[in-house]
């Protein structure tokens, strides 16, 4: 009987592609969970859980993100200097304002793992606020959700 093996992949046989994607009238969750998957590299034959197998992903137009809902005025974002009494709160129309790209960045983090892998895997994540990116040497594929 022939018996199966299940592939594993090589540190220094995988290929790293750049992907863009334009998030203008995007939802944030859908977005998040299509940049998430690229970054693991879960659209690819080869991945491994345990490794970085993914790709580059850079979002545009992180300020025309659409959310549903009543999110825009209900949901909060929590942050804490790290003194007493130093939590603060923050809608996401008042974060959309000040940090767009962070919107985008904290929904992708948390669908990343937690631990040394997500750190690598996170990095590769771009995230600008305006359709330009300093990224066109690295000639990025578009990606459509």
């Amino acid at each position: 009987m022939k018996r199966k093996k299940t592939y594993q992949a090589k540190g220094g046989s995988i290929e790293r592609k750049w992907y863009v994607i334009d998030a203008k009238d995007k939802i944030l969750g859908r977005l998040s969970t299509k940049a998430a998957n690229v970054l693991r590299g879960k659209n690819k034959v080869e991945f491994t859980p345990h490794m970085d197998t993914g790709d580059f992903v850079i979002i545009v137009n992180a300020e025309q993100v659409r959310v549903t809902g009543k999110k825009e005025m209900n949901k909060k974002y929590f942050s804490h200097s790290g003194y007493p009494g130093g939590d603060k709160l923050m809608p996401l129309r008042d974060l959309r304002a000040k940090k767009p790209e962070e919107i985008l960045k904290h929904s992708i983090r948390g669908m990343l793992p937690k631990g040394r892998l997500g750190d690598k895997l996170f990095k590769k994540l771009k995230v600008y606020k305006g359709l330009s990116h300093p990224h066109k040497a690295q000639r990025p594929e578009e990606l459509k959700i």
